[in-house]
């Protein structure tokens, strides 16, 4: 694998570069890719960002969002481009998988992959790689990757600094999860020095729900949630019926399990949601309890210790019960 630094002397010629993130993107993975995009423009690179599927309607306000190709909607072009690039920057992954039915053109395109990325135990298929499970969000390697490693903090404009900023605060939990250190409080305070509305940013993406979306959190509340107070946790369970009868869509399910963790003594909180194809959880925790190690060992899936997710075919009833069977393995750490 090649210095990450030697990337300085590739980009300082014009060339066709491809950014990708993760399927159903999230702020992190739209801002940190949009925050690149508006680096490598300033810079006379031909650039193109393309997410595997939809996203959020409350991210697509991004500065150069319209550039950005869904590759569901067009995948001839998205295929061409990524066989046509000389460099694919893959941001806010680890592993091909992550991006779906993109991750085999990506495989095979003859472009050298950049990695930039924050989360465990990376797949393999960079040629570079920017990658630390310390860093609280992508979007703060993209901005260490700017300023530090291309030295070229003065490509930092407003359109930069509002997506990177996004980047930050959504995956940092607005600031408050324990990767937010003194440094990425110093990197916010440059962001909002480069431009970035930061009052502004927070409202477009917490305050920009559908009424539909409020009144399913509310049912999600009232009707679906169980807590466990002799294990310290708590689940909130959707069924696909529930999807239909609020009209769900991507992005409006986000954020729900952190409700769960709300509550006083809740050291582990599940969401458990019956898609169409299987049923998806999210796992959120305080503490050293490992939400990844229980995704990774039970779900097909991984993440961060206090953040992760994964996915199961078995029906939605049967999840629920895995679950709770689950629970006293945990104990000990539970009700620490």
């Amino acid at each position: 694998m090649s210095e990450i630094a030697s990337l300085k002397e590739l980009l300082a010629q014009p060339k066709q570069i491809v950014i990708t993130t993760h399927h159903k993107p999230d702020g992190d993975a739209m801002g940190s890719s949009l925050g690149l995009y508006n680096y490598l423009v300033q810079k006379g690179h031909h650039v193109r960002v393309i997410t595997p599927t939809d996203y959020p309607t409350f991210l697509q306000w991004l500065p150069n969002n319209p550039e950005v190709l869904i590759y569901t909607d067009k995948k001839t072009e998205s295929e061409s481009l990524v066989a046509n690039a000389e460099l694919i920057f893959c941001l806010d992954f680890n592993a091909l998988s992550r991006i779906n039915e993109l991750g085999k053109y990506v495989g095979e395109s003859k472009a050298l992959k950049v990695m930039i990325d924050h989360h465990l135990e990376p797949e393999g298929f960079d040629d570079y790689r920017h990658w630390t499970i310390n860093a609280c969000a992508t979007a703060q390697l993209v901005y260490d990757f700017i300023v530090n490693i291309m030295d070229e903090r003065h490509f930092i404009n407003k359109d930069v600094a509002t997506c990177l900023y996004t980047g930050i605060m959504t995956d940092s939990g607005s600031f408050r999860f324990p990767t937010t250190t003194a440094e990425v409080h110093h990197i916010v305070a440059d962001l909002i020095n480069c431009g970035a509305e930061n009052s502004r940013i927070h409202q477009l993406v917490y305050d920009n729900f559908s009424e539909s979306r409020l009144r399913f959190l509310g049912h999600c509340l009232i009707n679906r949630l169980e807590v466990f107070t002799e294990y310290n946790s708590a689940l909130i369970t959707v069924t696909k019926d529930d999807l239909q009868k609020f009209q769900i869509t991507t992005g409006d399910t986000e954020g729900i399990v952190n409700y769960a963790l709300s509550i006083n003594g809740i050291r582990l909180a599940a969401l458990v949601i019956e898609r169409p194809d299987r049923v998806k959880l999210s796992l959120r925790s305080t503490g050293d309890f490992p939400a990844n190690e229980i995704c990774k060992k039970y779900f097909n899936g991984g993440g961060h210790r206090n953040a992760a997710g994964g996915f199961s075919d078995k029906k939605i009833e049967a999840v629920v019960e895995e679950i709770k069977s689950i629970l006293p393995e945990y104990k000990t750490l539970l009700i620490q």
